[in-house]
């Protein structure tokens, strides 16, 4: 008979982890699982991003994005701190390029004293102070964004996690969910195993998951691939710090960016463009079955429709070098075509309802017996930490007793 486990949670990224973190906070010494089905933790979104310790600025007020960005953030910070991962907390720059944005910058910074983050509003001057090389009529600085690798941070979640007594299983992946009355049996690939509380912290998978433990989410993810360059000198040498545009409301992503990383490497991205395989890191990469759900999905349709035009762009400046360095150039004009180096890409999960309306906040779905992550979009690498307590407070305090 296969072992009993008081938590199973599937999804061994930063959210997940962070999660079995929460879980041996709250109830002590617990009988763990951890599935994941690659060979490495963090092997998706959690490795594949632009290594940002968000801020918390873009988000809408009272939102939990917003909330947990900056509770995430502190205690990402500490948790650093004690575990000697490096990290820089090195401010940024949104620019407005042309007066046209400088409306926009201005509601962002009202939304940064509505969320209780300091910004210091600049000319376009005082700009090139912090980032000589920069174009823009006014920019915000933010003092508080900064950098880390979160594949270390992920790999020190996954140490302490087994340090406190969990099982961890790798190369595992979750092939069928059978609940019965008083515990769920997980049918993997290898073997079975139980449990009295489900976590799915799935990711790209959390609507597939959430579909085998019986339940019918009410979003669908679609996979958006954003694709990054990086800068060789002497362009390198252009970028200080984090350079951000301000974000165009007729397109629901933040827009290529320039990141200085904790490496000292410089990075140009990420774009948005649909990804034909959930985990499509390639403009080669395609899954029938997952292009199927997509394209037959009428959130899709109703999604893309209004940004028909933006897709579009995006769609082309993914095939063109040149069209991607205009959109940098146009925050620092002097960076050249020739000195960006492509360097791999991210897939991003988006939660999208039927009705084409992306899922603007965490969406956490309460299950008997399980909890089910189906929407954990940026900044969740920031917040993990804050959503593993999030979701471990969501746990039954009865859950023992089942």
């Amino acid at each position: 008979m296969a072992q009993m486990f008081d938590f199973a949670v599937v999804g061994g990224g930063l959210v997940g982890l962070a999660t079995c973190l929460a879980l041996q906070d709250r109830f002590g010494p617990i009988n763990l699982l951890v599935l994941e089905k690659e060979g490495s933790w963090g092997a998706h979104q959690s490795g594949h991003n632009s290594g940002v310790i968000h801020s918390g600025i873009y988000y809408r007020p009272g939102s939990a994005k917003a909330r947990l960005c900056k509770q995430g953030r502190e205690a990402l910070i500490a948790f650093c701190d004690r575990h000697a991962i490096p990290y820089r907390i090195c401010g940024k720059l949104i620019v407005a390029c042309d007066e046209t944005e400088l409306s926009r910058l201005k509601g962002l910074q009202q939304r940064a004293v509505e969320n209780g983050i300091p910004t210091q509003f600049l000319s376009g001057e005082q700009a090139k102070q912090w980032e000589p090389h920069v174009h823009c009529v006014g920019a915000l600085r933010v003092e508080t964004t900064g950098v880390v690798d979160f594949k270390q941070v992920c790999r020190a979640y996954a140490r302490e996690v087994e340090a406190r007594g969990a099982e961890m299983h790798l190369n595992t992946l979750l092939m069928g969910v059978r609940t019965e009355a008083n515990f769920t049996t997980l049918e993997s690939s290898q073997g079975d195993f139980r449990c009295r509380f489900l976590i799915n912290c799935a990711g790209l998978f959390s609507d597939r998951v959430a579909q085998l433990a019986g339940l019918r989410p009410p979003v669908r993810i679609l996979p958006f691939r954003g694709e990054y360059y990086t800068l060789q000198p002497p362009s390198a040498d252009c970028v200080k710090g984090l350079i951000y545009p301000v974000p165009d409301p007729a397109f629901p992503f933040l827009g290529v960016h320039l990141t200085r990383t904790v490496e000292d490497h410089v990075h140009a991205g990420p774009n948005a463009v649909l990804s034909l395989k959930r985990e499509g890191y390639t403009r080669k990469d395609f899954s029938l079955k997952d292009c199927w759900e997509c394209l037959s999905y009428r959130g899709f349709w109703r999604l893309v429709l209004p940004y028909m035009r933006e897709g579009l762009r995006e769609i082309r400046r993914s095939r063109s070098r040149a069209l991607f360095a205009k959109s940098v150039q146009r925050m620092v004009p002097d960076i050249c075509a020739s000195d960006l180096i492509p360097n791999g890409a991210g897939v991003r999960a988006q939660a999208v309802t039927p009705e084409g309306k992306l899922v603007d906040d965490f969406l956490i779905l309460e299950a008997p017996n399980a909890l089910h992550v189906c929407n954990a979009p940026s900044p969740a690498a920031t917040a993990s930490l804050a959503i593993g307590q999030e979701i471990a407070k969501r746990v039954p305090a009865c859950w023992r007793g089942q």
